[in-house]
C-alpha cells in the first residue's frame, strides 16, 4: 500500500520524520538502517509489542493495521516497509537506483514466513500469554488476519505450515546465494542497495535461529560484509537487548536438545 490517508488527522500538521516502530520488528530494522545510510534524524515513537501498544485505538488511528513500522513524513504517512525504505531512500539515491524491484518483492513475501518462523522458534521462549491479556488483544485489535495468526500461535501451528514455512525460507535463501555465486559483492550487483537492506534483517533473524548458513556461503560471506557496516549496528544491533539474545540462544538450544529446533523440519531435516 503506498502512501495513505491517516485516520489520525493532526498527523498531516506534522513536520519532519517520525517512525512507530519496535526494537525487535524485522520491517523496523530495515527501516532504521535505511535512515542510517541516509543520514536523516527523526523521531523515534517506540511501541512495546509486549504490552500490546499497537493494539491501542490511538495507534490503530495512526497504522490501520495496527502493525509496525509506520513512517510519516512531513505529514505523509506510509505503512509498508519496502515503501518507505524507498521513500527515505529517494528516487535519485544510489540506494534506489542500484536496487533490483524483485529482490524488493521477494523480501517483503518472505516476510509471513520470517514472522511465523520467529514466533515458534525465538518468541516462545517466553511461554504462554495469560489468557486475560489474549482476550483483550482480541478485543481491541481490529486486524483480522493478525488476530488469526495469535489465536494459531496460542494453539500451536501446524507441522505441516512449520514445514512450508522452512521450505519457502531455504529457496529463499538459496536463490539469494545463486545470485552471489557470480561474484558480485552485494544482492543486486558491486554496489549496496535497497536490496540489500531488505535481506538483512531477515539473515540476523534466522541465524539467531541456528539457521544452516553454511549451506548458502556465497550469502554467508555477503551477510559479513553487510554486517560490517554501521547501519546495521546503528539501526539492528543497538535495538536489540543483549539479555533477551542471550534468551534466545537458551531457547534455542532448548529446542535442540530436544529435537524440535528449525533444523527438524522441512527441507532442513
Amino acid at each position: 500500500m503506498p502512501e495513505i490517508e491517516p485516520a489520525d488527522k493532526s498527523l498531516k500538521s506534522m513536520k519532519g520524520r517520525h517512525l512507530w516502530h519496535a526494537p525487535l520488528s524485522s520491517c523496523s530494522q530495515r527501516v532504521r538502517i535505511v535512515l542510517s545510510e541516509m543520514g536523516q534524524d527523526y523521531e523515534s515513537h517506540l511501541l512495546n509489542m509486549e504490552k500490546d501498544e499497537h493494539a491501542t485505538p490511538e495507534y490503530q488511528a495512526i497504522h490501520p493495521n495496527g502493525l509496525v513500522p509506520a513512517y510519516l513524513e512531513d505529514g505523509r504517512l506510509f505503512i509498508e516497509s519496502i515503501e518507505i525504505i524507498q521513500q527515505i531512500a529517494g528516487a535519485e539515491s544510489e540506494l534506489l537506483e542500484a536496487a533490483d524491484p524483485d529482490l524488493l518483492q521477494r523480501a517483503d513475501v518472505a516476510q509471513a514466513d520470517l514472522k511465523l518462523l520467529t514466533f515458534e522458534f525465538l518468541f516462545r521462549f517466553s511461554g504462554p500469554q495469560p489468557k486475560e491479556r489474549s482476550e483483550a488483544f482480541q478485543a481491541k485489535h481490529q486486524n483480522e488476519v493478525l488476530k488469526q495468526f495469535k489465536r494459531d500461535y496460542e494453539a500451536g501451528f501446524a507441522r505441516e505450515r512449520i514445514d512450508a514455512a522452512v521450505d519457502r525460507t531455504a529457496a529463499g535463501f538459496q536463490h539469494l546465494d545463486d545470485l552471489l555465486s557470480d561474484g558480485r559483492q552485494f544482492l543486486s550487483g558491486d554496489t549496496f542497495s535497497l536490496s540489500d537492506v531488505a535481506w538483512m534483517p531477515n539473515f540476523h533473524r534466522f541465524q539467531l535461529m541456528n539457521w544452516p548458513f553454511d549451506r548458502t556461503p556465497h550469502l554467508q560471506a555477503w551477510f559479513e560484509r553487510v554486517a560490517a557496516r554501521d547501519s546495521y549496528r546503528v539501526g539492528l544491533v543497538e535495538w536489540q537487548p543483549e539479555p533477551l539474545r542471550a534468551a534466545f540462544a537458551e531457547y534455542v538450544k532448548k529446542r535442540q536438545a530436544e529435537g524440535t529446533d528449525i533444523r527438524q523440519y522441512g527441507s532442513l531435516a
